[in-house]
């Protein structure tokens, strides 16, 4: 069986239709090795969003990746999720109606910590919702800051946003997380909308996946399907933007997404603007940079990665479950 020298990491989630594809990426992809994921209250509640990150493992056949439940709200204010997007399921399109693990009887906040102290190598935080829990993870356990290779979340924008006129939904549903986060002073990228706006789900990859002849594919495309007729109903787009894959490609390989090194704070009181990520790509306040934003992102090379990690899992349809690292499990294939 072929080895590899996997990268660790935690995904943090709220699924989700991107959420989902995001969670296929990182289990079939063999450059990752999922430690664990956590969940999030934001597209839909914590209940759903947990069940959907449950039932998306199980569909790709991962059985040795621990899921725990974290924050059901945001730390400041009340919970406003994205129904209107997602479905009433958070999940809504396929039929999703699976055998699911437990999920573990321990907060999501507590196995981050757990996981990456354990860990023999520095871990990659990827965050694909509010930040809530990473936040917290920061303010109550600060010994795992030395242990974290980067924080790289999905969230904010460079330009405009896509729940009030400067704000992303990520951003926007936990302000007080993502600025301690911002604060921390640990390594940090940042894939905004507008890079995740180039990655869409267009006519044509909507048919490659259904084309893999697999249960997952199948499943793939109606997801995008679904997810294209929210998009276009509620922003009058065609071809929806998947949002969270990109930071998980971003992580496999840096030279999918370009970034620069700016200074980045979030808005936390402004009538029209809070929840804004002010991120200055021209110095103009003098700050000194704490995120690596992305500006930019090879559109063809994050479709190939995507598609060879749904495919790989598809094929392990036949060869038996997978594993965190996406290879068969030793005697299954």
């Amino acid at each position: 069986m072929r080895e590899y020298a996997a990268q660790p990491v935690i995904v943090d989630c709220d699924p989700g239709h991107d959420d989902a594809l995001a969670l296929l990426l990182a289990v079939g992809d063999p450059r990752l090795r999922l430690l664990g994921v956590t969940t999030v209250a934001g597209n839909q509640t914590l209940d759903k969003t947990t069940r959907n990150a449950l039932k998306m493992l199980a569909l790709a056949g991962v059985t040795d990746v621990p899921v725990a439940a974290g924050c059901d709200r945001p730390l400041v204010g009340d919970l406003s999720v994205a129904e209107y997007i997602h479905g009433a399921s958070g999940l809504d399109g396929p039929d999703l109606d699976l055998p699911v693990a437990e999920v573990a009887d321990v907060h999501a906040v507590e196995l981050m910590r757990r996981e990456i102290m354990g860990s023999t190598e520095p871990v990659t935080l990827v965050a694909l919702g509010p930040l809530t829990n990473v936040a917290l993870l920061l303010r109550r356990h600060p010994e795992v800051a030395p242990r974290l290779h980067r924080i790289v979340f999905m969230g904010g924008s460079t330009d405009r946003g896509n729940t009030t006129p400067y704000g992303e939904f990520n951003i926007v549903t936990d302000p007080e997380a993502a600025d301690i986060v911002l604060r921390s002073g640990l390594p940090t990228t940042m894939i905004g909308l507008n890079v995740t706006h180039q990655a869409l789900a267009t006519a044509e990859v909507i048919a490659e996946f259904r084309g893999l002849g697999t249960r997952l594919g199948a499943v793939c495309a109606e997801l995008m399907t679904f997810f294209a007729s929210t998009y276009l109903r509620e922003f009058g787009l065609a071809d929806p933007p998947v949002h969270d894959p990109i930071a998980v490609a971003a992580v496999i390989d840096a030279a999918i997404v370009r970034t620069v090194a700016a200074p980045v704070v979030v808005e936390l009181t402004g009538t029209h603007t809070r929840g804004a990520t002010v991120v200055d790509l021209h110095g103009r306040t003098g700050r000194a940079p704490n995120v690596d934003v992305a500006v930019g992102l090879d559109v063809d090379a994050f479709w190939r990665l995507l598609m060879a990690a749904v495919r790989r899992l598809g094929a392990a349809e036949t060869h038996g479950p997978a594993r965190s690292d996406g290879t068969s499990l030793p005697g299954t294939g």
